[in-house]
């Protein structure tokens, strides 16, 4: 029975090793004028109660933007998380881990804010946010 479709994605996180909890700081890996945010929230993810909800590669995040132009600081924004430094396994044995934790800015339905992402994103991206893996230089 598939997830119920919320937010602009299918719901599904199949088991990956989350690598970021609530408070947690990512860079921005796009050209919307943030530099850094720090996750506040984890739509969708129930979780015990006093428990920091967690998130993993290609999950929805609420952030805060800490770091960058005027224009964008202060502000509440969603993102889809495109690269974590905790290594994950994928469904064939292969381990992924990243050099640092990234984000992308989005609108609620999905869309990117930004017209380019730089570095790399994994293929578990490119399958539950088709738009965001457009704009993208090289999916691993």
């Amino acid at each position: 029975m598939p997830k119920k479709k919320k937010y602009g994605y299918v719901l599904s996180r199949r088991g990956l090793n989350a690598g970021l909890q609530v408070g947690s700081t990512a860079l921005v890996a796009d050209n919307s004028g943030a530099k850094e945010v720090m996750i506040i929230d984890v739509p969708l993810v129930k979780n015990r109660i006093r428990r920091l909800a967690r998130a993993a590669v290609s999950d929805l995040v609420v952030v805060t933007i800490k770091k960058g132009t005027p224009q964008v600081r202060k502000q509440i924004s969603y993102a889809v998380v495109v690269r974590q430094k905790r290594p994950y396994k994928r469904p064939d044995g292969t381990w992924i881990s990243f050099s640092d934790n990234a984000v992308v800015l989005v609108n609620p339905d999905g869309t990117p804010k930004a017209s380019e992402i730089r570095g790399t994103i994994p293929k578990e991206v490119g399958e539950r946010w088709p738009s965001v893996a457009k704009l993208a230089t090289s999916i691993i």
